[in-house]
């Protein structure tokens, strides 16, 4: 789908372009952090880096029937999406060994610490689910940001519209060394706010200093107030 059916198709059609390839590594287990403004960020971002990056989808898109419903099984199959089903209340834990698995595979594993798509294109509080893979593996930590994203394919759209999209590689987050300076949860933390700095430097956008998922659920308290 990279090289063929899906990569050069949406790489004509957004102008992709791509920065910071060169800190990429080509092998090797590997966590790819980046922002999320949109479903097809985790189309991008393995288009952009040259490596398959395994990303988690919801169960749903494996359960489908009919012709449809094949078409979306097998391009999920196809991508190396690891099925995750929300309804289930361990389904974060679950979601953290998947992608454990993964890397100690020696693969590439995709995560957005924002736990969510941006609801307003601001960069949300990161969860620690990314500092704990990391240093439970010994994986590289590349954050990673998509740019443009969310103009070709916005929220709740099915279509996609003409617009360019940028993928920018950072350097990677020097948990070796954080790991010096701090310890447990104060660990967890310090390097999943690196994680977001690298981020945020990538893709310039306007900082929230809470959880997205806290601010839509005070957006939808306010509405219904």
């Amino acid at each position: 789908m990279r090289h063929v059916l899906i990569g050069p198709p949406l790489a004509l059609a957004t102008g992709l372009t791509v920065v910071g390839l060169r800190n990429v590594p080509k092998t090797g287990a590997l966590i790819v952090a980046s922002n999320h403004l949109s479903f097809i960020d985790s189309i991008v971002i393995p288009l952009a880096s040259g490596r398959q990056v395994h990303f988690l989808g919801k169960s749903e898109y494996f359960e489908g029937t009919g012709l449809r419903g094949g078409a979306v099984r097998w391009f999920h199959s196809t991508a190396g999406t690891i099925p995750v089903d929300r309804r289930d209340p361990r389904a974060a834990m679950k979601s953290l060994e998947l992608g454990e698995e993964v890397l100690r595979r020696g693969e590439a594993f995709g995560v957005y610490p924002e736990g969510t798509r941006s609801p307003d294109g601001r960069l949300y509080k990161g969860r620690t689910g990314v500092a704990r893979m990391a240093v439970a593996t010994g994986a590289t930590l590349l954050p990673a940001a998509v740019i443009g994203t969310d103009k070709v394919q916005p929220p709740g759209s099915n279509g996609f519209r003409p617009g360019k999209v940028t993928v920018k590689f950072g350097t990677p987050v020097d948990v070796a060394g954080l790991s010096q300076e701090f310890q447990k949860a104060a660990l967890l933390r310090a390097i999943t706010d690196a994680t977001m700095d690298g981020i945020a430097a990538l893709s310039g956008q306007e900082r929230a200093d809470i959880y997205a998922s806290d601010f839509k659920a005070q957006a939808e308290a306010t509405a219904q107030a």
